[in-house]
């Protein structure tokens, strides 16, 4: 695209000014580019380092300025959100709170960063209190985020505004990104990594700093797995695992944790105590009863929430014979009591380059990450302890002439210059000694600044030897990652792992008539298509009760277990559960509710499925084909399209396979008779010519042994068989001859 974007804003004839021309897709390229970064680097993906994103940095360095701490006091949360949009968010309040929410959220993350007071929120999925309404404070694991900010562990950089500067990434005492975990979608690229157990992560960054090369089989028997904040249990095999873990990424299961609870007289009960991560509560109910309510799972008879601070969801076996293995594999596969977790460890490698890394990759960004804080720390301690030692030495040399430096306090015009002259001293060294109080000239005084300057010197060199040596700096690492295992990993408060790993029990899927309870029933459909399921084997000779001007069609004996075929003047065939029929009190449902049947289509058949059994189809064109039953069953309401009908054809009738030949009648009244092996086998199409019309078409289609003769009714009711047939045999697709004597006016076999 060649068109040309013109400034309005510059001007040919100012001397200072210039005319910008660029080509639109250069110019639409380059600000997608630039949105597209910006989304990359400052939204979407979380630093390598910190596990942050800068919504959630900014968040903590807020509180931490307002001073919130862990033991402190609680702040509104408004107050909060406000001073992080104000100074360094430049968003939408909402969005500050709602990122603040999650990190008060126990259910969210693993290892919360807000202390909360008030309603955050919880599993069900309900929101958060407005922010008016909460207080927050840091927790002791933020403020480990924020160790040593006072101590130029981090860059700072300036804000949106440029009137205060922030943190550009946080110390981070732990190993963040994996522990919390982090989840968000840029532009062309996404992150989703879930929570892991901290005390596990700080023994892995342990043994990478002892052994860098490690495999990342070692990294895995270390970290096992993720650790969701609720619980549950990872059922995906070691391999897979180490898959993702190795390529940064791939799919994990989680499953709920659940045990049977034994009731009274040899009853139980499934009773769910953890489920999986981002699952909300209520809306899992939801689909479980929905499950129960559409007749998904027969096994299973009801489900009710009796969690408290806990979570406890019971589930109610329809008897007391079923395999509750069964009953939770099958709603493992039905609902979101089992997830898949797919990992994709997307992450700002240094805080600039979006990379899908392995954990190995990321373990090393914080480590490495840990020795610069260290270096800057050790760094901002030295220059510290140099400024002090140089006041020191300059309060000692005031000691030692003490009289001296009195007499020149007292009598110089200019004290401090000939203070430096005299002395050779510096200017902070004089000027510490003229800002020195009078009860600081003691003996005991001049002692404990020695004792101090031996103790900082001691220090000093201790840092220098530090920073001299690599492998003295990756010791202090990891004694500090040791200190800080001690107060968050397995042995504090809430450091134990609750994701346990396990593998999946060998199972076959049930099929859902496998759960169903045999039971004896009639089904009975009115000629208007209304539907019914009357419980027992009752009488089919009985009269029934219909609605107004509707009449009985179809009338046979079933079992709940059995399926029901129709099929349909569209061409298609229609599966349906007997089990799914509605009960035998009142009129029934029209089937068009259970399946989709347009309304310009009629309803030709309904039968009880038997695979074993074959079928001719033929449409009103005199057209047909053999097809299996097995091949006609529909999966779906839409049926499965089977005969390929269109314009003013239709279907005409489906017949079970009796015999060796077919008989046809048209609407001419002319019969042909051909053996069925003239017939193909298909599983959908127009088929063959099965009888050739001048005028009409097809009336009736049957098949039978020709040893026993073609039978019908008479319109007196009698049945007539005709044995002699040599007449109306024929080759398939031929026009036949009239119809035998005494052949129904309907042109009908039955």
């Amino acid at each position: 695209m060649a068109d040309l974007i013109d400034d309005p804003d510059m001007d040919d004839e100012n001397p200072g000014g210039a005319t910008l021309n660029e080509t639109l897709r250069r110019a639409i390229g380059d600000r997608y580019l630039t949105y597209a970064l910006s989304t990359i680097m400052h939204r979407a993906l979380p630093d390598a380092r910190d596990g942050l994103k800068p919504v959630h940095r900014r968040i903590l360095y807020a509180m931490y300025r307002l001073r919130l701490a862990s033991n402190g006091k609680f702040l509104k949360s408004a107050k909060i959100s406000g001073d992080t949009m104000g100074d360094f968010h430049p968003h939408g309040d909402a969005a500050i709170y709602d990122a603040m929410a999650r990190l008060a959220q126990d259910f969210s993350v693993r290892y919360p960063m807000v202390d909360g007071q008030g309603n955050f929120g919880n599993i069900d999925g309900d929101n958060p209190a407005a922010a008016r309404y909460t207080e927050a404070r840091m927790t002791a694991v933020a403020e480990a985020m924020l160790e040593g900010m006072e101590e130029d562990a981090v860059e700072f950089q300036d804000n949106y505004d440029g009137r205060l500067t922030e943190p550009s990434v946080l110390p981070a005492s732990i190993p963040n990104l994996l522990a919390n975990g982090s989840s968000g979608i840029a532009v062309g690229m996404a992150t989703n990594i879930p929570p892991h157990n901290v005390g596990e992560l700080l023994d892995a960054c342990i043994h990478l700093i002892k052994a860098p090369n490690a495999r990342d089989e070692t990294l895995l028997d270390i970290v096992p797995g993720p650790d969701f904040p609720t619980g549950g249990v990872l059922i995906e095999p070691r391999e897979n695992l180490l898959q993702a873990y190795s390529t940064g990424r791939g799919p994990m299961r989680l499953r709920a944790r659940w045990e049977i609870e034994e009731l009274p007289r040899g009853l139980w009960q499934v009773v769910v105590s953890e489920i999986p991560y981002q699952v909300q509560k209520s809306k899992l109910i939801e689909k479980i009863a929905e499950l129960i309510q559409l007749k998904k799972i027969p096994i299973l008879a009801d489900v009710r929430d009796e969690s408290a601070d806990d979570i406890r969801l019971v589930l109610e076996p329809r008897a007391k014979t079923v395999d509750p293995t069964v009953l939770m594999e099958t709603l493992f596969r039905l609902c979101d009591l089992e997830v898949r977790f797919n990992l994709n460890l997307n992450t700002l490698i240094d805080g600039r380059t979006p990379k899908v890394c392995s954990m190995k990759e990321v373990l090393r960004a914080f480590v490495d990450h840990r020795r610069d804080v260290l270096i800057r720390r050790s760094n901002h301690r030295k220059d510290k302890i140099d400024r002090r030692l140089e006041v020191l030495e300059g309060y000692i040399v005031a000691f030692l002439n003490l009289d001296r430096v009195i007499e020149i306090i007292r009598y110089e015009d200019e004290p401090k210059q000939v203070l430096m002259a005299e002395f050779t001293l510096s200017d902070v060294q004089a000027e510490a000694i003229l800002n020195m109080r009078l009860r600081n000239l003691r003996r005991l005084e001049e002692q404990e600044l020695r004792n101090e300057l031996d103790a900082l010197q001691k220090e000093r060199a201790e840092l220098q030897d530090l920073l001299a040596d690599e492998g003295v700096q990756w010791g202090k690492i990891t004694e500090q990652l040791r200190d800080t295992r001690k107060k968050f990993g397995k042995e504090s408060e809430h450091g134990a792992r609750r994701t346990d790993l396990a593998e999946a029990p060998e199972f076959e899927e049930v099929p859902v008539e496998a759960m169903i309870e045999k039971e004896p029933i009639t089904v009975v459909c009115s000629a208007m298509g209304w539907v019914r399921a009357m419980k027992g084997h009752i009488d089919l000779n009985q009269e029934l009760k219909y609605k107004d001007g509707d009449g009985p069609r179809f009338t046979f004996h079933a079992h709940t277990t059995d399926k029901l075929i129709m099929f349909g003047g569209n061409g298609r065939f229609y599966t349906i559960a007997c089990n799914d029929l509605p009960g035998g009190r009142g009129m029934g449902e029209p089937i068009r509710l259970i399946v989709d049947l347009p309304n310009d289509a009629d309803m030709i058949a309904l039968f009880i499925h038997d695979e074993t059994r074959k079928m001719i189809v033929a449409s009103t064109a005199g057209d047909g084909f053999v097809v299996a039953e097995k091949d006609v069953v529909a999966q779906t309401r839409t049926g499965k399209q089977v005969l390929n009908v269109k314009d003013a054809v239709k279907a005409l009738t489906c017949d079970f396979i009796k015999g060796d030949h077919v008989a046809c009648v048209g609407e001419n009244r002319k019969v042909l008779i051909f053996p069925v092996a003239e017939l193909p086998e298909m599983g959908r199409g127009k088929g063959v010519r099965l009888q050739k019309y001048k005028d009409g078409g097809l009336n009736d289609i049957m098949t039978f042994d020709l040893d026993q003769g073609l039978r019908w009714l008479d319109p007196a009711g009698r049945q007539r068989v005709e044995v002699m047939l040599n007449d109306w045999i024929g080759k398939r697709a031929g026009t036949g001859r009239m119809a035998p004597r005494g052949f129904p006016r309907d042109n009908k076999f039955t």
